[in-house]
């Protein structure tokens, strides 16, 4: 005969064990708070394994849409390696793209940028924090990136750029050829300088240190187990949600389920306007004793090589698509020869690309605090390109909202209100 699982109770529900959801339970649980963390896998293996590596300091203005039509012509006829979109998927996606195309007018992009700001200011320093009490400081590399450019005009053009971001006192260095390859001595002559952001770091396994992250939460008595995020409830004042060990009841339940949040939040009435940004990775071995020091973003190219643990991980830009339909990772095969032409690269190692989509709302700024119908329901979600980089502050700035602690900014621009209203 079998026995039922007991019921298992706790301070707090954390849905998704991304970035952003174990940064979340961790901080929470600093906090006090007694925290059980579900997800329907491991932590660390959907969106935020895939992800360059960057904790992106140097990201002070949100990446809106261009506004010159020769690259939006570009974009739209799949001529492009940064965007690709799946035609068919287009009429679905068009609202949101208009709405971003709307949100990225320059003075709604500076607004953007001030709102972001205190986010991006800690993002480091945040990650630093959880990476000290997990034991994983000898992993952050405070190196920067290189932004490396094939022609002259894209160089000059994104020099005036750089000089523009004076006034937040970031650290960087314009190169030319020879500077580049002092920092990268085997890189080709295909790249003709570049710039060096120097206040970002990075890591050399997103997926790891997440997962580093979650094993913290767990030796500080936290609780994961598996379970669908799809049977989420309210009974009376709690929150429960099945899982493969019982159900889980709390007073509290954080969606930080990336681009699946809004599977979520639908059936309790909010409609938010997520789309996804697909993307796709595959590693490299690099040829005999080639070394890369820094990721490289080959700009005009549209992919990045970043230096990995498991060896050169090759990422593309953006695809529009279904975030569930059948993976074609055609900027993988676009970008291939490009990257081989920049680095001495051998076979690939993985069997097959991997995958991942990332959550963005139109006005890139994510989804922080409380959902306003319905006691205890809170969010973190929709951080476009920067959940590693913005995961560990947004759990802090969750954290302090939910236990009524002073918070650290003000959390009004990340309001779900702003959509729901």
């Amino acid at each position: 005969m079998t026995h039922p699982h007991p019921e298992i109770r706790a301070d707090v529900i954390v849905l998704g064990a991304g970035i952003v959801g174990v940064s979340a339970a961790r901080h929470l649980q600093m906090r006090g708070r007694d925290v059980v963390l579900i997800d329907r896998r491991g932590a660390g293996e959907e969106t935020s394994h895939g992800n360059a590596g960057l904790i992106e300091r140097s990201s002070v203005i949100p990446y809106g849409v261009p506004r010159d039509l020769r690259t939006i012509l570009l974009y739209a006829l799949n001529r492009s390696a940064d965007v690709r979109s799946d035609w068919r998927f287009l009429p679905r996606i068009l609202p949101w793209l208009w709405q971003f195309w709307r949100e990225s007018a320059p003075g709604s992009l500076k607004k953007a940028a001030a709102d972001m700001l205190p986010l991006i200011e800690r993002s480091v320093a945040e990650h630093e924090l959880l990476m000290t009490e997990a034991g994983l400081l000898e992993q952050l590399r405070r190196t920067g990136w290189i932004e490396a450019f094939r022609s002259p005009r894209s160089l000059d053009q994104a020099a005036k750029n750089a000089a523009a971001l004076e006034p937040y006192g970031l650290h960087l260095d314009i190169l030319d050829g020879k500077a580049l390859r002092q920092r990268e001595p085997h890189t080709s002559e295909t790249l003709i300088g570049g710039i060096h952001w120097r206040d970002p770091a990075t890591v050399p396994d997103p997926g790891g240190l997440v997962k580093g992250y979650a094993d913290l939460f767990l030796r500080r008595g936290g609780r994961f187990v598996h379970g669908e995020a799809r049977t989420l409830q309210q009974d009376g004042i709690e929150w429960t949600v099945r899982s493969q060990d019982g159900l889980v009841r709390a007073n509290d339940v954080v969606i930080a389920l990336g681009p699946w949040s809004d599977t979520a939040l639908r059936p309790l009435g909010y409609r938010v306007p997520l789309a996804v940004k697909r993307g796709y990775h595959v590693h490299f071995r690099p040829r005999a004793d080639a070394v890369l020091h820094h990721p490289v973003v080959d700009v005009d190219g549209g992919f990045l090589l970043a230096p990995m643990t498991r060896g050169i991980r090759l990422t593309t830009g953006v695809e529009f698509a279904h975030r569930d339909s059948v993976p074609t990772p055609l900027q993988l095969d676009q970008t291939e020869p490009l990257a081989r032409g920049i680095f001495p690269l051998e076979d690939r190692i993985d069997p097959r690309p991997w995958m991942g989509a990332r959550p963005c709302l139109p006005d890139m700024r994510p989804i922080i605090g409380a959902a306003p119908r319905h006691k205890g329901l809170w969010c973190a979600f929709g951080h476009n390109h920067h959940g590693l980089t913005l995961g560990p502050v947004t759990g802090r700035l969750l954290a302090e909202m939910m236990t009524g602690r002073e918070t650290f900014t003000d959390p009004r621009p990340y309001s779900i209100e702003r959509f729901t209203a």
